[in-house]
């Protein structure tokens, strides 16, 4: 018999656990079995499941417990790089809507699907996110994400006008939540050698079934050389809704450099957790070692999410990437060496956070360093560069207003700042005080002369005002708006005692 009365194991598939024979084949047939049963999956707990060289790829659909079972995955030799070992998916089959055009911030729709579903759209005619700098590119298909109520309601903010829709994919959202709770999984590194370009790998577990949680996972790195190439997250959610990572460990990868789309020597993203296209994602209690090592790359990354929180997690960065809408909410987090940052739009808080970033929040310039919306910040801790020689600029933003991104951007247009110690004692020689801003328009024109700002094609919306209650220093100092004298002309700093 293949299973218990309540549950399957591997071992009943052929599993051996001894962490040198290959247990994929029996894992992969255990999930099946299970998700054609409706039933849930345990594993020994003493067992070390080793997850072999083959282009398989283990479905999940109910309820795994992993507990303190070990896997190790070998990337030093593999059939191919890009084949998840897990998958999280629904049972559900996708939809079909008839949705031909979208407003900005549409709430309704005249669609009534039979339940709820997590919708993707697009307009290939247009392209956004057309990133500047060392990796540039043409950006992407304008695209949003959303769930799509039975009643024709919709949540999540839709971010771009839709006068045609060239692409549209619904999932339905299962309606008890999925939990996957435990696993101590080991990769050794891969080592691959590529000069030229970036070439993710992606043995990992990809999770694209809504309203699942991901419980106390362990994620180690071994193993890496002076050469390898980057991964795209062991832990990545794409295209769906409701996804939780709860008292999860991850761990930093090593940084490796190629040349880039600019044909210059550029480092390599590598990640231990990635979001794309998700509505709902939500971290709690997740944490790494390690957080202001210079030499591992930050430990995750977004893209084209809606409404983010993470609370209490400590983490070397959080990154929205290509962009964040709705809420995005950090409390009682640290984050570490790479920081905080973001580009998007609606409510950016952090409050009751410690930082240690170049920034205390860096809007990023390869997409042209926009946020449209306020930002909050409440009681929190900076120590700039983990404590090394530094100038404080609370926020990073360098847009001069002659590339064209695809959208127009902006700073924030208030920001509120309601308790923030700056550890400033490590500054240079010269140090007067730290700055609210950058200069917007340092460093990207490799010392070319702009053109005066109203002739500026792709203009840059300075912020309006920034208020500031409770800001104090190590060095007593007070803070300044920014080193551009243009941003006094249209930002108003206020700063109460």
């Amino acid at each position: 018999m293949p299973f218990t009365e309540n549950f399957v194991t591997y071992e009943a598939f052929g599993a051996v656990g001894d962490g040198v024979t290959d247990d994929l084949p029996a894992i992969c047939a255990a999930h099946e079995y299970a998700n054609s049963h409706g039933l849930p999956v345990q594993t020994r707990r003493d067992a070390t499941y080793h997850l072999g060289r083959r282009a398989l790829t283990a479905i999940i659909a109910t309820e795994t417990d992993w507990s303190t079972s070990r896997f190790t995955i070998d990337d030093t030799e593999v059939d191919d790089h890009k084949a998840p070992l897990f998958a999280v998916r629904s049972l559900l089959e996708p939809v079909a809507l008839g949705i031909d055009q979208l407003v900005r911030d549409q709430r309704q729709v005249d669609v009534r699907p039979a339940q709820d579903c997590h919708v993707l759209v697009e307009n290939a005619n247009k392209r956004l996110y057309i990133r500047r700098g060392l990796n540039q590119n043409n950006g992407d298909p304008q695209h949003d994400c959303f769930i799509l109520r039975r009643d024709g309601s919709v949540e999540g903010d839709i971010d771009w006008e839709y006068d045609t829709i060239t692409r549209i994919e619904a999932r339905p959202i299962d309606e008890s939540p999925l939990r996957i709770q435990g696993g101590i999984f080991t990769t050794f590194a891969n080592r691959m050698v590529q000069p030229v370009g970036y070439n993710y790998w992606a043995r990992n577990i990809v999770i694209t079934r809504s309203n699942t949680e991901i419980d106390g996972l362990t994620h180690y790195v071994v193993g890496e050389t002076a050469v390898g190439h980057p991964y795209r997250g062991f832990l990545s959610a794409e295209q769906c809704a409701n996804i939780t990572f709860r008292n999860c460990f991850a761990s930093a990868h090593k940084i490796y450099s190629t040349i880039g789309a600019a044909g210059l020597p550029v480092n390599m993203g590598s990640y231990d957790m990635h979001a794309n296209n998700v509505v709902n994602f939500q971290m709690f209690n997740c944490r790494m070692n390690h957080i202001c090592d210079r030499t591992r790359w930050g430990v995750i990354a977004t893209n084209f999410c809606k409404n983010i929180l993470l609370e209490d997690c400590t983490l070397s960065r959080m990154d929205t990437h290509m962009g964040v809408s709705g809420t995005y909410t950090f409390r009682r987090c640290t984050l570490g060496h790479m920081g905080l940052n973001a580009i998007g739009r609606g409510t950016l808080t952090v409050e009751d956070s410690t930082l240690y970033g170049n920034a205390f929040i860096s809007f990023r310039s390869d997409y042209g360093s926009t946020w449209e919306g306020n930002v909050a910040i409440r009681n929190c801790r900076w120590t700039p560069a983990c404590g090394e020689t530094a100038w404080p600029h609370l926020f990073n933003v360098r847009n001069d207003g002659t590339h064209d991104f695809g959208y127009p951007c902006s700073m924030p247009a208030e920001i509120t700042i309601d308790g923030l110690f700056v550890d400033d004692r490590n500054h240079p020689d010269g140090y007067d005080g730290p700055y609210i801003f950058t200069d917007p328009d340092s460093g990207q024109t490799g010392g070319e002369a702009l053109p005066p700002a109203a002739e500026r094609p792709y203009p840059y919306a300075l912020c309006r005002q920034v208020r500031v209650r409770g800001l104090t220093t190590a060095t007593g100092k007070k803070p300044q708006l920014s080193p551009s004298g243009e941003m006094s002309k249209s930002t108003v700093l206020v700063v109460e005692e």
